[in-house]
């Protein structure tokens, strides 16, 4: 896959105002992206479960003009966003090459999470695929005879310049991204369905979402990011997510629980680790993490029943764990887990469909 095959090369025609919408989920990597290369290119490749609920809505509004430049507003739940437009402007020049209708409209970006917007959930990955893909959606009425497999395909491309993890929520389920040799097709540059048999257990995984922390986190994650190319275990790290990947096939094939449990908790704490000892090292971790992590622990050794956790960059605990445990899991989170999270605030998900358009 080359970089020049996003490049519009097809007839174009002249449209005139309209809206186009769609909205598109976060999603919560089972082995870690952590590190990348120029162009948002991962250090190493990834899996994620794309979410459900936690998903952002966008609609986008646009209309023709003649200045050569870019023009646009943000508004997030109706209110413009000023502090938006440095991330949206940087987002466009990215892509631009690939979208170079951009600069003949001015657009209305209107936006909304169905999570809150502090929450501390990481609302970059849904934010820009809605974003990319109602702009491919747009190059799909400028242009004649676009695919439909392949405007998807561009949409987790262009999603990528916005955020490297918004490319995995285009598509739903399992989405793997980054070259890896045991995933024939898999690619840097987008991300698409993990192409093996999945087993049933894994195809409607619940994730409870425990807000312990929705403040700003105090190292971001594209700082964090570029803390791995003078890593003293960067390299080690890269080849424990490929050795993880490869576990997984097998894995996700067949149901084993147990064995998806030790490799997702063991990638959760890697990338922690990773943090941990980076220069400068910082920990995003809080003392009710570690709570959570352990009560956990302490649930599943009495009474069996097979609930994990896993991390994003964040202090934020993700509970998974089979659907026919759900009434077990809520049962705990309920009742013991939620004392540990901020206000109390905790959100039930599950694996979802990817980005899906918004009627208007």
């Amino acid at each position: 896959m080359l970089v020049e095959e996003f490049i519009p090369n097809t007839p174009s025609k002249n449209i005139g105002s309209g809206a186009i919408g769609f909205s598109s989920p976060s999603n919560i990597a089972l082995v870690k992206y952590w590190g990348k290369r120029p162009h948002q290119i991962p250090a190493n490749p990834s899996i994620s479960f794309t979410l459900s609920n936690c998903k952002t809505n966008t609609i986008l509004r646009y209309t023709p003009k003649s200045t050569d430049d870019f023009s646009f507003d943000v508004f997030l739940d109706g209110n413009k966003q000023a502090d938006f437009r440095p991330k949206i402007q940087q987002f466009f020049e990215r892509i631009l090459p690939y979208a170079p209708f951009l600069k003949s409209f001015h657009f209305d970006i209107e936006t909304s999470n169905t999570f809150p917007h502090s929450s501390g959930i990481a609302s970059s990955a849904s934010g820009m695929s809605a974003l990319a893909i109602c702009v491919v959606a747009l190059e799909e009425l400028i242009c004649i005879d676009l695919d439909s497999a392949f405007l998807k395909r561009k949409a987790s491309f262009l999603a990528r310049l916005g955020s490297g993890s918004a490319c995995r929520s285009i598509e739903g389920g399992l989405v793997v991204w980054g070259k890896h040799n045991s995933i024939f097709g898999s690619s840097d540059l987008v991300g698409f369905q993990f192409p093996f048999e999945v087993h049933p257990v894994f195809k409607d995984y619940q994730d409870a979402i425990l807000l312990v922390d929705k403040g700003e986190k105090q190292v971001s994650s594209s700082v964090g990011h570029n803390l791995m190319h003078n890593h003293s275990y960067a390299k080690s790290r890269f080849e424990q997510a490929h050795k993880h990947m490869d576990q997984l096939i097998p894995i996700l094939e067949s149901g084993a629980v147990q064995e998806f449990m030790n490799i997702v908790e063991k990638e959760a704490l890697s990338l922690h680790a990773m943090m941990m000892s980076s220069d400068p090292y910082f920990i995003l971790m809080k003392p009710n993490t570690l709570e959570i992590i352990n009560s956990i622990w302490a649930f599943r050794k009495e009474t069996q029943i097979p609930v994990c956790f896993t991390l994003d960059a964040g202090a934020n605990v993700h509970v998974l764990y089979p659907k026919q445990y759900t009434s077990e899991v809520e049962h705990l989170i309920k009742g013991q887990l939620s004392v540990y999270c901020q206000n109390g605030q905790y959100i039930l998900d599950h694996v979802g469909l990817g980005a899906e358009p918004i009627k208007i």
